[in-house]
């Protein structure tokens, strides 16, 4: 046990969108803190709005037991960025200044900050304020800069192609166009991951333009060869001129009207944040939280854990607050997908 972090206190919360994975890194920073450095392990109640609100537990080795496995998040979350349109009123409090005031109340050596992009953002600004911050990367989008990988991703990805793989069945028996929209706001990575492991046809992606007309030329084309059901894997941040429907339900529309093909679509939503996360994905969130516990012991503040070439390190949070890890055309996979026959509607 390191004797000069014993009696260290260190706050944990988990802010942003749930995923699975986040209660293994809970447990992997905290029983690393307890049982290794003899640390003191407090739960904030609701990310940022926890510490806003003074809402803390003390977390015990106990409390983190059976945990592991559990989707969601023990400690709640939210999405209060307390950084935002603070101190612009004279009559509004000013979160940041009390976050700083309740950190020193509760006696906090340093926050753990569990979170997507949002999170990392308002930790990184937390760290310029003078607290001790240390961030771990978690998304199931996989588009926090200075990782190759977040947890969640893993999950996200195995049951978008559980969905892929019962759609062929379907579409196979019908003859039909099968559209599945899977999340993935401004990155691509679910779709490009789930669409490759699915057999995807066609893979759209928010950092690839589309246009309709080769989408639909590229079905018919299909059909002419023989290949009588197609598969269309597309994120949900794609172009949508259909403003009031899902973009899966717009192409599925002009889809049938350009090539008279009978088109369906699925919409996954938040199946893919939900329940129990994968092998993997508890493998990496563990490797994540033992590894912040160690940054807070080495005082090694104002980082992000990350994983690059297999190698687990620190990146500071200032490099990492908002970027976005986006999927390059000119990917080695976009690239081996293409030379496969696959389309990105381009």
């Amino acid at each position: 046990m390191n004797k000069k972090s014993t009696g260290m206190k260190i706050g944990i919360l988990t802010a942003g969108g749930d995923c699975p994975g986040i209660n293994a890194a809970i447990r992997g920073v905290g029983k690393t803190a307890i049982v290794k450095y003899g640390m003191k392990l407090i739960g904030i109640s609701d990310g940022f709005t926890g510490l806003i609100t003074k809402e803390y537990t003390e977390l015990t080795e106990k409390d983190l037991s059976g945990i592991l496995t559990l989707g969601g998040t023990i400690l709640g979350t939210s999405r209060e960025k307390p950084f935002k349109g603070s101190g612009k009123n004279s009559k509004e409090i000013k979160k940041p200044a009390l976050i700083k005031e309740h950190y020193e109340q509760m006696g906090l050596d340093c926050i753990v900050c569990i979170g997507g992009n949002g999170t990392l953002k308002t930790a990184n600004l937390l760290s310029r304020e003078g607290l001790n911050v240390v961030g771990i990367p978690k998304t199931i989008d996989n588009d926090v800069w200075g990782t190759d990988i977040t947890f969640g991703f893993d999950s996200a990805v195995n049951i978008a192609v559980e969905a892929i793989d019962r759609l062929h069945s379907t579409a196979n028996s019908h003859k039909r166009i099968m559209i599945i929209e899977v999340m993935g706001h401004n990155a691509g990575w679910i779709a490009l991951y789930s669409g490759i492991a699915g057999g995807g046809d066609v893979i759209l992606i928010p950092e690839i333009p589309y246009k309709e007309e080769k989408i639909a030329e590229y079905l018919l084309q299909r059909v002419e060869d023989n290949k009588p059901y197609s598969i269309v894997v597309v994120a949900e941040g794609v172009k949508n001129p259909g403003k009031e429907k899902s973009v899966a339900q717009y192409l599925s529309g002009r889809i049938t009207e350009m090539t008279g093909l009978e088109t369906r679509e699925t919409v996954l939503g938040y199946i893919q944040r939900g329940g129990t996360p994968s092998p993997m994905d508890r493998v990496l969130a563990t490797e994540y939280g033992t590894a912040a516990a160690d940054m807070i012991a080495e005082r090694n503040f104002g980082k992000m854990v990350a994983l690059k070439n297999n190698e687990i390190i620190s990146v500071p949070l200032e490099d990492v607050a908002g970027k976005l890890k986006l999927v390059e055309p000119d990917n080695p996979l976009v690239l081996q997908t293409k030379n496969m026959g696959t389309s990105f509607g381009e």
